[in-house]
């Protein structure tokens, strides 16, 4: 559903301060590739897939079992399910997200003077359309 006019303009006017107030933050994220993990994380997953599917299959050639459970396959069902995971819930961008280190606690104080000007501006301009 697209934005209404006014919702489009009340955007733009939060995308404009945010290029006012940080300048730097708003180049870091936009330099950020948002679709796919780093290659090397690719293959990792890739890797660990590939054994999670050697692993389940050989565990059902291999009669290794506990009961009726047979522990090889069961083991590489979890590694299989682990290099998914690591696909899917990677950080997008790189090791570079992930090491940023003590300068979150500088970055979310600004962040947060912006969040709380913003909506109070926000809060402002909606109460003074009438709704």
């Amino acid at each position: 559903m697209p934005l209404s006019e006014h919702e489009q303009r009340m955007l733009d006017e939060i995308e404009s301060a945010l290029y006012a107030e940080d300048p730097k933050f708003v180049s870091s994220v936009s330099k950020q590739r948002v679709g796919r993990p780093n290659a090397r994380r690719q293959w990792q997953a890739a890797l660990l897939l590939l054994l999670g599917l050697a692993l389940l299959v050989g565990g059902l050639m291999v009669d290794i079992q506990v009961g009726e459970l047979k522990i090889l396959s069961l083991v590489g069902f979890f590694v299989m399910f682990a290099g998914g995971l690591l696909l899917l819930l990677a950080p997008r961008g790189g090791a570079e997200s992930a090491s940023s280190g003590g300068g979150g606690k500088k970055k979310q104080s600004s962040k947060g003077s912006l969040s709380s000007r913003m909506e109070d501006r926000f809060n402002r301009r909606f109460h003074q359309d009438g709704h």
